[in-house]
């Protein structure tokens, strides 16, 4: 089983292209609506909360744990692979974040070596990606601009509004000015507002699709990783909880991407 862990209701947005890409497989989807957004914890607080996540997903049957928010990739995800899997010498289960298959496309892709990353304080803060794309490609410079209104604009169903749009203009007027040509949406809530980040950048800028790109990442990690391929359960469940609100958890999940989920079940993380 496959399971996919976000603060939210935005890692729904790297769900719903692994379920069109890699339907064979069997499916959970944990959103910590409780606490979200997450942007705004400590790293402390993250990793803790990823912890519980970690153990809650791995009981469930899950061999494979996308950490699909990107603070949570950005503060949480190396202390999680060391604490349950390097520590521990588990050969068996894997725990993969989002935030690499987007550096690597991004550097793949940019041709004036420019780039710019937007997502919530806590991932920016943390310079994942400036790190991530140095590794990669010392030659480009990343951009990066936090704008911690977005998620609970999006969880609120207010990306709909006029008020949202100003607010995104704001927050990208200082990127515009670099001459960026890729855009990194550092934050799964992001897509959500695809067309918004499109039409405000231009078309001389690439925004990435970053569930499509987290997808076919991992369809080739599996090919060349055959010994946690087969241990993935494969068949049609499709399973859902949250952590508070499940109804407005299915409501969000049908309206704004289709899923047709019929039943989201509540869990307890903390004691």
């Amino acid at each position: 089983m496959i399971g996919v862990f976000d603060s939210g209701y935005g890692g729904l947005t790297v769900l719903k292209p692994l379920l069109e890409k890699l339907p064979e497989y069997d499916y959970i989807y944990l959103g910590d609506n409780a606490r979200t957004p997450y942007g705004t914890r400590s790293e402390d607080t993250v990793k803790r909360y990823t912890e519980q996540a970690v153990e809650y997903l791995f009981s469930r049957g899950a061999t494979l744990i996308i950490t699909a928010c990107n603070t949570v990739s950005a503060l949480g995800l190396r202390h999680v692979q060391k604490k349950y899997l390097r520590d521990q010498n588990v050969k068996d289960k894997k725990i993969l974040g989002v935030i690499r298959p987007l550096v690597e496309y991004a550097a793949k892709t940019t041709k004036s070596k420019r780039v710019s990353v937007v997502g919530t304080r806590g991932t920016i803060q943390s310079k994942v990606y400036e790190i991530e794309m140095e590794y990669l490609d010392s030659e480009i410079k990343v951009y990066s601009k936090s704008c911690p209104l977005l998620v609970p604009l999006i969880e609120e169903h207010w990306h709909y509004k006029p008020e949202t749009m100003m607010i995104l203009k704001k927050y990208l007027r200082p990127l515009k000015s670099k001459n960026t040509d890729v855009m990194i949406l550092g934050c799964t809530h992001y897509p959500l507002i695809y067309k918004k980040f499109n039409k405000i950048m231009g078309k001389k800028v690439n925004v990435l699709d970053s569930g499509k790109i987290v997808a076919r990442s991992l369809e080739d990690y599996l090919k060349r990783h055959p010994e946690i391929e087969t241990k993935l359960a494969k068949g049609s469940s499709r399973s859902y909880v949250t952590t508070d609100c499940p109804d407005r958890f299915k409501e969000f999940a049908n309206k704004e991407l289709g899923l047709g989920i019929k039943d989201v079940k509540t869990v307890k993380l903390w004691e």
